[in-house]
């Protein structure tokens, strides 16, 4: 007799994965496993899209087995452009499915939008913690939509910054913002003042034209780039992109995906999981990128968590 399998909704992946802290040990130890190469038990392809064009969207198939979890996963995700400010769809929904790695049985079905913010705001968390200057007291959130959200969540839990400031190119989305959060932000009308003598910066926008730009940039300051995420979208300037030191995700992936590196021509110098296992040096004294684009294997891992709390608790 077949399995049925779970269906875990929006609020039953928050019930189970409460703070994206709790993501960040087993992500660590993912990203170092990936960047091991095959010996890290690490096997994910680089994601599938397949353009919607008639609709302006597109979906992306990104699976992914772990072996420290014995976790196997796939995630379906969409994009859709041009939602707009009234829309009610959002622009990215999301499906994770885990499955038994042993036979193959589908095991749950989650919602994947929950998932996705906060494992994403979680690597971003990892890469800050070491590649941000030594003394940062301001961060600044470029954008104000889901990723903003959980990004400030986990930023402000691990971090201790004494000014939080947020641009978004509606502004009224970003005054929602600042009075939605706990804690005070400061809204500010244009990039430039947002950026200014900003320590760390995270740009999660949809632009698909450079709206940072490294003139405004403090020397030594750190961003997490995680917009941009189509091979001709941008959301960093070439002078950014080449004069600071670039970490990415996984280097395959950037190199097909990730407008920012390709178009600027920018040389990866490391991959996170590189500098998490030791064999590639952290330049916090220098002005450094993380190019986010969201690998497989963090959804395997967040999913591998939730499903495990969700089981025992039945």
């Amino acid at each position: 007799m077949s399995r049925v399998p779970a269906f875990l909704s929006a609020a039953e992946v928050e019930e189970h994965l409460r703070s994206s802290s709790l993501l960040i040990p087993p992500l660590e130890t993912a990203l170092a496993n990936f960047s091991s190469g095959p010996e890290g038990g690490v096997m994910q392809p680089v994601r599938t899209v397949v353009p919607v064009t008639k609709h302006r969207g597109y979906l992306g198939v990104m699976p992914a087995y772990s072996a420290a979890e014995d976790a196997l996963t796939t995630k379906l995700v969409t994009f859709y452009e041009d939602r707009g400010i009234t829309s009610i769809v959002p622009s990215h929904q999301a499906t994770v499915l885990l499955f038994e790695p042993s036979n193959g049985t589908l095991l749950a079905v989650m919602d994947g939008s929950v998932i996705t913010a906060k494992r994403t705001a979680a690597v971003s968390a990892i890469a800050t913690k070491f590649l941000k200057p030594p003394s940062s007291e301001v961060l600044c959130i470029l954008g104000a939509g889901v990723q903003a959200y959980s990004h400030y969540e986990i930023f402000t839990e691990q971090f201790s910054f004494k000014e939080v400031r947020i641009w978004n190119r509606t502004k009224e989305n970003a005054e929602k913002f600042a009075d939605t959060v706990q804690g005070e932000v400061r809204v500010c009308s244009s990039v430039q003042e947002a950026v200014t003598g900003a320590d760390v910066i995270i740009t999660v926008t949809l632009a698909t034209e450079p709206i940072l730009f490294g003139e405004w940039v403090k020397p030594g300051a750190h961003i997490n780039a995680v917009g941009a995420s189509r091979p001709d979208w941008r959301e960093l300037d070439d002078e950014l992109m080449k004069e600071a030191v670039l970490y990415v995700d996984s280097q395959e992936a950037a190199l097909k995906e990730s407008g920012d590196v390709l178009l600027s021509g920018a040389e990866i110098f490391a991959e996170l999981g590189e500098v998490i296992k030791g064999v590639k040096p952290a330049h916090c004294e220098k002005t450094t990128v993380f190019k986010s684009l969201g690998m497989a294997v963090e959804d395997t891992v967040a999913a591998k968590l939730i499903y495990d709390s969700w089981s025992s608790g039945k």
